[in-house]
């Protein structure tokens, strides 16, 4: 019985875990991958298009303000500067017309690039605050987070103590 009462309490933080995989995928096609895209692009228009899908998905989901911190409030997690970073991008590829140059062309998307990637260890990164997937919901995740690892480490305790328990009954 204790063994089936451990699994119950690893249900929850396996049910965390893969509701935060679902929300970062779901993310990343609906936002974060159009960021990628426009910061590829090799034409104004192509970019625009892209940003603008993008910061579409942040205005319909409310995402133009606030942190995506729990605990303290620190600039990389500052969804309100992001915002208007992107909405400043947007802004300034919606002023190229026909009269704009190729050099300056060029110049806007060198320095959107800039904007939305980050180099890391791994190649560039998309320039976004911290689970930005999970927002604006980041304290709620994590209080379902908290709880869920606590019961699931209830759960590995009442299993290991039952292995235990039968291993020392064969001896």
């Amino acid at each position: 019985m204790k063994t089936f009462i451990g699994m119950i309490l690893l249900i929850p933080v396996l049910l965390w875990g893969g509701l935060r995989i679902y929300k970062g995928i779901t993310y990343k096609i609906d936002c974060g991958g159009h960021l990628k895209r426009a910061a590829d692009a090799n034409t104004v228009e192509l970019a625009a298009k892209e940003l603008g899908v993008a910061l579409q998905y942040l205005e319909q989901r409310g995402m133009t303000e606030g942190y995506t911190s729990v605990l303290w409030n620190t600039p990389d997690e500052d969804v309100g500067f992001w915002y208007n970073n992107l909405s400043s991008a947007q802004s300034e590829l919606a002023k190229v017309g026909d009269e704009t140059t190729q050099l300056e062309r060029t110049n806007l998307l060198m320095k959107l690039r800039e904007t939305l990637l980050d180099q890391g260890e791994r190649g560039s990164l998309i320039t976004e605050p911290t689970a930005i997937s999970l927002f604006p919901n980041n304290g709620t995740w994590a209080i379902f987070g908290t709880f869920a690892w606590l019961l699931a480490l209830i759960g590995i305790v009442l299993i290991v103590v039952w292995f235990m328990k039968r291993r020392a009954a064969k001896l």
